[in-house]
């Protein structure tokens, strides 16, 4: 049975920061991409950073950049997101995605930053 799930979420201060985790089961995770999302209310969901199946490429969202890291750990299965510098428009419900030869979506973490 495949598994993603998110932990870390919660409320923080603007300019915080919050480090999101997301274990991942049942699947392969080393042939997977790993990606996190995030969707605030009212808005459609959004990529906020990837890192491929080896962990030697990241990509980042423009809005991210500089202020947020994602990173995996093939030894235990896990990808991580590093959010440093919040702001109130990061305020989201935060995601995690693998994407192979399938896609799994993970069932969501909220993350609130008060202004």
């Amino acid at each position: 049975q495949v598994q993603l799930v998110e932990s870390g979420g919660g409320l923080v201060q603007y300019g915080g920061s919050l480090r999101l985790s997301c274990a991942a089961s049942g699947f392969t995770f080393s042939s997977y991409a790993m990606s996190w999302y995030r969707q605030a209310p009212g808005k459609e969901r959004e990529l906020v950073a990837r890192i491929s199946s080896t962990g030697e490429r990241t990509n980042y969202a423009d809005f991210v950049k500089g202020r947020f890291t994602i990173s995996r750990d093939s030894a235990k299965n896990t990808v991580s997101l590093q959010m440093n510098s919040l702001k109130a428009e990061d305020t989201a419900v935060y995601y995690c995605r693998a994407l192979g030869g399938y896609s799994y979506w993970g069932q969501g973490t909220q993350v609130t930053v008060s202004s």
